[in-house]
Formats: structure tokens, sequence, C-alpha cells
């Protein structure tokens, strides 16, 4: 394990500090503007804006890579996604957070490019599920501590906007001073839906349906926690919950998913997180501080893992030179219902109250399911010697930069 770590240990660390910045200011954000009294819908934008962002990034990352190489763009995004959380914090308006946090979103899009187009290409196929694995327990981790650095200071100051940009600076110390050598410079790609849909219709929606239940809850769900206490410590507990359930079920669900089948899993997830958004939806005049984190992490464990899931069922049955067009395609798809999602679920949670956040999402995996199941009556699944390991689909799910591979160029060709 230590030697498959050691070309991309500068990488890691530096990974480590950017996204403590980035979990920081993921939470303070809708905090601060619950705080300043801005409307569902405005926050709801301003979630929207940032999966913008993050769509044209994943869009246009490889180009930019492709012009001046990975390090020069690690060190150019984490510049100006550093500048971002101090202009929140000069500027209280929502127009000037939505614009910002586009402009987030692309930043956090073309690193995660970057990270991962690194880490693919230093690693093997013999380590490559150490290599991801360690980046995926890295993220979650360092996620959760940013989310509850917003206890350090009062909501209402600078100090953690501060603090969020200072950590999302120093990330690109370690890259800039590594000596590792950096990756080749990628190919140019294409992202084919339509050639998506037909190898895998089940993932593609479900892919969909992740993007709409998480991008709405990453953007929303501080506005449901302050409405039920306005203090900002459960705010940070509760989304720092939800992480913790996704990461402690991820391997389960996904063992599970390579015994009994993908779909099986993807209907089975989607149906309880049905069960625990309906719970959360009518308890929500009783919710407690301990209550609610119980249910962030019950909803975390059910609704984080499916993406993968969805990923290494789509896999399951592609070609070898499908597997670069299927994580771009993928990802694109998760960036769409991040989108779309924020937008719909405030509209109503202004209709509604808070809650509204949870009914949105049982709405999505209500229809997953029954989109699932009606795949399966549809189609068999993929034989026993196609079926992908789960730790396999785990790294693909988590590698946005395969879209880079030569090999993307011979698909036009194929479809002629």
């Amino acid at each position: 394990m230590k030697h498959a770590l050691a070309p991309v240990a500068a990488l890691l660390i530096g990974v480590s500090i950017l996204l403590t910045g980035q979990g920081l200011q993921g939470t303070l954000l809708p905090v601060r503007a619950s705080l300043e009294a801005f409307s569902t819908v405005s926050i709801g934008v301003m979630g929207a804006a940032y999966f913008l962002g993050f769509t044209l990034g994943c869009l246009r990352g490889g180009d930019l890579v492709g012009r001046v190489g990975h390090v020069r763009v690690f060190l150019a995004m984490t510049a100006l996604g550093s500048s971002a959380p101090l202009v929140h914090g000069l500027f209280l308006s929502p127009v000037a957070w939505a614009l910002l946090r586009t402009v987030s979103g692309f930043c956090f899009a073309v690193l995660y490019v970057v990270i991962e187009s690194w880490l693919n290409e230093r690693s093997t196929n013999e380590n490559r599920g150490v290599v991801f694995s360690t980046y995926v327990m890295i993220s979650l981790s360092v996620l959760a501590a940013g989310q509850m650095m917003t206890l350090l200071y009062d909501p209402f100051g600078l100090q953690l906007f501060a603090i969020a940009s200072v950590l999302v600076s120093l990330g690109a110390i370690p890259v800039a001073l590594s000596t590792s050598p950096s990756p080749e410079i990628p190919q140019r790609v294409e992202v084919d839906v339509r050639r998506l849909f037909r190898i895998s219709p089940a993932a593609t929606i479900g892919c969909l349906a992740t993007g709409l239940a998480n991008g709405t809850f990453w953007s929303l769900a501080p506005v449901f926690t302050n409405s039920i206490t306005p203090e900002p410590s459960l705010a940070a507990w509760f989304m720092t919950a939800t992480v913790i359930g996704g990461a402690l079920s991820q391997w389960p669900l996904g063992y599970l998913s390579d015994r009994i089948g993908r779909r099986r899993i993807l209907i089975a997830a989607a149906t309880a997180g049905v069960g625990i958004s309906g719970v959360i939806v009518t308890s929500m005049d009783s919710l407690t501080f301990i209550s609610a984190n119980v249910a962030g992490l019950l909803w975390g464990a059910i609704a984080f893992p499916l993406y993968a899931i969805a990923v290494a069922h789509a896999n399951d049955f592609a070609e070898a030179d499908d597997y670069v067009m299927i994580s771009s395609g993928l990802l694109l798809m998760y960036g769409i219902g991040a989108i779309l999602g924020p937008f719909a679920a405030s509209t109503i949670m202004t209709w509604t109250n808070a809650a509204g956040l949870f009914a949105f999402t049982g709405i999505v995996h209500l229809c997953l399911a029954a989109f699932v199941m009606y795949r399966m009556l549809r189609r068999e699944s993929a034989p026993d010697e196609a079926h992908m390991a789960f730790g396999d689909a785990l790294a693909t799910a988590h590698t946005a930069s395969q879209v880079y591979d030569e090999e993307i160029q011979h698909l036009a060709e194929e479809e002629n």
C-alpha cells in the first residue's frame, strides 16, 4: 500500500487540505444565507448555480488540462477557488452569491478532473483500488471535518470565510512543490448520452435521480436544520452524520450488489429512501438534535451509495471501449440532476415547509425505484462473467478523468 500511494502522496495531501475548505464553505454558505433571511428559492438557486458551474467544469476541464497541463490548471483553479469564499463574505447578495457559486462549481469540477486523472495515471490495475479507496476515504473524512469547522466561529463574521479561503489556497502547496512527474496531457473527448442510454437506461436515470436528490440535499439541508433550530451546530452535525452514513454503507451495499444484483439493490435502497424521507416529513415538528442526526445518518447511508451502484450496473453491460464514455456521461447526468433539483425542491419548500426537501427526495427515490423495476421486466441482468466487482466500479465512479482516454476517439467510428 505504501508503494502504491507514494507517487501520489503530495497530491493526496493537497486534496485533503483543499477539500476541508470545500466542506466548510459548502455548509457555511446555506447557514449564513438562512441567517441573512435569503429566501428558500434564492438558496436553492445558489445550489443549482454551483452545479451549473460544476457541469461546465466537467465539460471544459479536459480542454484546459489539454492546453497547459495538470499542474498549471490545478494551481489556477485553487487560486480562483480560494478567492470565492472571501468575496462571499464581502457581498451579501443572493445574485452575487449565485454567480460566485457558479465560479466555485466550475473550479472544483476542474480540480476533480485534474486530481482523478492524476491518480488514474499514477496507479496500475493492481493498485488502483487501493489508491482510489484511499482517495474516497480522505474525501469523505475531510469534507466532514470541514463541515464541523463551522462551529469554530460565529457564521455572521468573516472568520469562517477566511478560513475556507486559506485552506483552499494551502492545498496548492504540496502539488506545486512535488517532485513526482505530472501526468501526460490528455486527449480531447466527447460525451454521447444517447449511446449511454442504450447501454444502460437504469444507470443513466439512476445517476440523474441521484443528482436530483443528493445535489438538492447539499444545497438545502442547512435550511432544513435551521427550521429545527437556528443554532449552526445542528447544521454541522447533521451534514457530518449524512457523510458518515454514506461512508459506512458504501461497501456493504456494494458487496450485496455483487451478490444479488445491482438493480435489486437500487430498488431496495431507493425504496428505503422513500421510507426514511417519509418519516422525516411526518415527524418534522418533533425532531430533536439527536433524532435529526440519526435521520441524517440513515438517509445518507441510503442515498450516497446509489451513484456508485448505478455506475457499476452500467459497466456490467459495457464493452472495453465504453468505459470512458460511460464515466463522462454518468457524471454529466448527475450534474444535470443537481442543477434542476434545488429549483424544484426550493419551490416545494416555499409552498409547504422545510420538510419539503425530503418530500422531494422521497418522490425522486420513488420514481427511481419504479423505473428500475420496469427495466428489470424489459432486460435480464448482465451475465455473471461480465459482472464487474464493486471495488473496481467504485474507482470508476470517482474517476471523471477517464473521459480523457484516447479510446474515446474510436467511438464515432464504431457508430458508423
